[in-house]
């Protein structure tokens, strides 16, 4: 197959299928190794950016999307009649967090870890492609585990998880911190 013809058939593949293809079915379809369809799919991208076409593709973990550029997305989503997606509540970004950072995990985990309960918002992650189920436990009452799907790594703009922004550590407490909040309380107990 010539050169021109192996990206061509690569953008049909991801164009036709709307969703994120395995890098491993690409090239098991292709007939190549994964350093040949990777050097094609970048030479599509290089073509779009010379070309200033509104389309690229992006790399979701090991599965590649066709997609269209942020900027065409107003315009495209007044040509389709989509309604603007809403913004997650603080909850189930909350929650969002907890699955993402320690993937992959039980509700009941995620629940001990915020101390309410989740169900609704795990449904509710599920219902918007954010995260899936990864498996059940085998432990008693097989419990579902989650983690997130490739629908998240493209809302957030993350080729892959080790993207995720590193998580703020706390300080342990050292002897000066317990002595100030030592008198401190003395000197705010008329507050309580």
């Amino acid at each position: 197959m010539q050169l021109h013809d192996a990206e061509h058939s690569i953008e049909a593949i991801l164009f036709a299928s709307g969703e994120p293809v395995e890098l491993q079915k690409i090239c098991e379809v292709m007939d190549s190794d994964e350093k040949t369809v990777k050097n094609l799919i970048e030479r599509i991208r290089e073509r779009y950016l010379y070309q200033s076409s509104p389309f690229d593709i992006v790399m979701l973990g090991d599965a590649y999307q066709m997609c269209t550029l942020p900027q065409y997305a107003e315009i495209i989503r007044r040509a389709l009649t989509l309604r603007k997606t809403t913004a997650l509540s603080q909850a189930s970004l909350e929650v969002l967090a907890v699955i993402a950072y320690n993937q992959p995990v039980t509700r009941a985990f995620v629940e001990q870890v915020r101390g309410v309960d989740c169900g609704g918002i795990v449904k509710s992650l599920v219902d918007k492609d954010l995260i899936e189920e990864a498996g059940r436990l085998p432990i008693p009452g097989k419990p579902i585990s989650y983690k997130p799907t490739a629908n998240f790594l493209r809302c957030f703009g993350l080729e892959n998880l080790e993207q995720l922004p590193e998580l703020p550590h706390l300080a342990p407490e050292t002897p000066d911190d317990e002595e100030a909040e030592q008198q401190l309380d003395g000197q705010i107990d008329f507050f309580e």
